[in-house]
C-alpha cells in the first residue's frame, strides 16, 4: 500500500505549492518580509542598461524564470513583470488569478558579444517544457503559459527555426510544442517585491521545492551557458 500513498503524496504536495497567492494577507506578509532580505548586489541603472539588449520570454512562474537566465554568463539584468496581454498596468493579484490575458515573464538585458538570442532562446526551451498548454510544474492557467517574444523578422525567424529543430529531432516524442511565438508589445514590471525573488527567499516553500530543483536541472544540462558563480 506504501508505494501506491507514496506517489500520491507527492503530487498532493505539488498541488499545495503554488506560485499563486492563496489570499491577499499571504502576499502582504510576503512583501512585508523583505526586512530580513539577504544582502543581494545592487542592479544596474538604466543608463547603464542601455548599452545591452533586451528579450522577452514567459514560461511559468517568473521567480523560476528569473533566477535562470540571471545564472547565463552575459546576461546583465533580469526583471520579472506581466507581458502577452492588452490590459494596461496589471497587477500581481490580477494577472495571478487570471484576471487578464497577461503571463508572467521576463525582460532581459544581455551582451550579444557574449551570449546571442539564439542561445537565449535555446535556454528557454531547455528550461521549461513547452508542451504543457497554459501550464508549468504546479502552476496552472494561461498566466503561466509559454511565449517566446520577438521584436524584429529575424528574431522570429531564430524563434521558428529553433522550434523546427525540436520537432525535427523529436525532442518532446509525440507532445507538440504549445509555445506561442508573439509579437513584443509591452512589459509592465512587477512589483518590487518579486524582482530576485529567490535570491531574497531562500526559504520560501515553493523556491526550496519548485524554483531551486528547475534551476538546477537547467545548470546540469546547460553548463557551457552558466556564469562563473553560477556553477
Amino acid at each position: 500500500m506504501n508505494t501506491v500513498k507514496t506517489p500520491f503524496l507527492i503530487l498532493l504536495l505539488l498541488a499545495s505549492i503554488s506560485c499563486q497567492p492563496k489570499n491577499k494577507s499571504n502576499k502582504e506578509e510576503v512583501a512585508q518580509k523583505e526586512s530580513s532580505e539577504p544582502q543581494l548586489e545592487a542592479k544596474l541603472t538604466a543608463e547603464q542598461l542601455q548599452d545591452y539588449e533586451t528579450a522577452y520570454f514567459a514560461s511559468g512562474c517568473f521567480w523560476c524564470v528569473e533566477a535562470i537566465f540571471e545564472s547565463v554568463k552575459g546576461v546583465k539584468e533580469v526583471y520579472s513583470g506581466y507581458a502577452g496581454g492588452t490590459e494596461k498596468n496589471p497587477t500581481y493579484e490580477e494577472v495571478s488569478y487570471g484576471r487578464t490575458t497577461h503571463a508572467e515573464a521576463v525582460k532581459i538585458f544581455y551582451d550579444p558579444k557574449v551570449i546571442s538570442f539564439t542561445q537565449l532562446v535555446q535556454v528557454f526551451f531547455g528550461s521549461h517544457d513547452p508542451t504543457t498548454l497554459n501550464r508549468q510544474g504546479p502552476d496552472r492557467g494561461a498566466q503561466y503559459r509559454s511565449i517566446a517574444f520577438y521584436k524584429n523578422e529575424k528574431e522570429k525567424k531564430i524563434i521558428q527555426d529553433y522550434m523546427d529543430k525540436l520537432e525535427t529531432e523529436n525532442v518532446y516524442g509525440n507532445r507538440p510544442i504549445v509555445t506561442e511565438v508573439k509579437a513584443f508589445d509591452t512589459f509592465y514590471m512587477a512589483e518590487e517585491y518579486h524582482q530576485d525573488y529567490e535570491k531574497r527567499n531562500p526559504n520560501n516553500s515553493y523556491v526550496r521545492n519548485v524554483s531551486i530543483p528547475r534551476l538546477n536541472r537547467f545548470k546540469e544540462n546547460f553548463p557551457s551557458y552558466l556564469k562563473e558563480d553560477a556553477h
